[in-house]
């Protein structure tokens, strides 16, 4: 009587492993929208432009939501330790191209970067528990669902250490990328001011040769582009001043932030992260941040 009592009791309460499974899956996917999430942003307010990055942004927002999704719905191993490598594999992207660059992008040092950075790991780390979580006694799930469907004490204790072990390490080099990165801060004085022709425009461009860009919500006298925008679209800061050939009027603006911005004929000028190298224009005419932006065309 009693063990039936205990059977009918056991089989109404759910096992303390089975909630700690039900638990690592609900967080794990919910890190795994989060990174998705902070990706999906940046690919819409200005990496989407980039060739080759925009599009492994927009496959790594596909990919994290496709296993959040196969991470609360399939109890199994395999697909939890899947989703664990994924989030681990995004940010050896990002350091790769922090660090030596990446398809010819080299990323700056960003807030939302090293959000993403903090959320992949902890990802990683959450799915790993869930990999080596035992399962539920009694559990009916067919073994090939779970598989493997048993992990010895032994194994999942060097499995742990190896997973801490990953995460420990890949915090260190977080660290130490966004130590070295370089910020995204403005990309030239105005004493370096030229022009140059891209798609048969003549642009005005920084001393290295990056074309500038305005933006439409700006007044002569303010800029609107501050937070995560500026760190997309850094200003240029310097003395009111050009190089020869440059015409049209140039001056400067007091941004809240503390440097001086340059404007060129009444408007603040920018830089943009997605031009790589010198005579790209691949902000012209993109809708972010609350506004047009536009290379600044040479004018008297």
């Amino acid at each position: 009587m009693m063990a039936a009592g205990r059977t009918v009791r056991d089989q109404a309460e759910p096992s303390a492993p089975g909630w700690r499974r039900v638990m690592l899956r609900m967080v794990g996917a919910g890190l795994l929208i989060a990174t998705g999430a902070i990706h999906l942003d940046l690919y819409l307010t200005g990496y989407r432009s980039i060739p080759t990055i925009g599009w492994l942004f927009l496959l790594q927002v596909i990919a994290a939501f496709g296993f959040a999704l196969a991470v609360l719905v399939v109890p199994s191993r395999l697909v939890a330790a899947a989703a664990a490598v994924f989030p681990l594999a995004t940010l050896g992207g990002y350091l790769l191209s922090v660090w030596i660059g990446l398809f010819g992008f080299t990323e700056v040092r960003t807030t939302a970067g090293i959000v993403a950075g903090v959320v992949e790991v902890a990802a990683f780390v959450v799915l790993a528990a869930l990999t080596l979580a035992p399962a539920p006694a009694g559990s009916t799930t067919k073994a090939p669902a779970r598989f493997p469907a048993e992990i010895s004490p032994a194994i999942a204790r060097a499995a742990g250490l190896t997973a801490a072990g990953l995460a420990l390490v890949a915090l260190v080099l977080l660290g130490l990328a966004v130590a070295g990165a370089g910020a995204a801060a403005p990309a030239a004085t105005g004493t370096g001011l030229k022009t140059t022709t891209i798609g048969g425009t003549t642009v005005v461009t920084n001393a290295k040769g990056f074309t500038l860009y305005w933006f439409a919500p700006d007044t002569p006298t303010a800029s609107k582009c501050y937070g995560s925008c500026a760190q997309y679209w850094p200003p240029v800061t310097g003395p009111a001043a050009a190089g020869p050939g440059v015409p049209g009027r140039v001056g400067t603006i007091k941004r809240t932030d503390g440097p001086a911005q340059l404007t060129y004929n009444g408007h603040p000028l920018y830089t943009y992260i997605g031009d790589s190298a010198p005579g790209q224009a691949r902000g012209n005419n993109l809708n972010l941040y609350g506004g047009l932006w536009r290379e600044v065309r040479v004018s008297r």
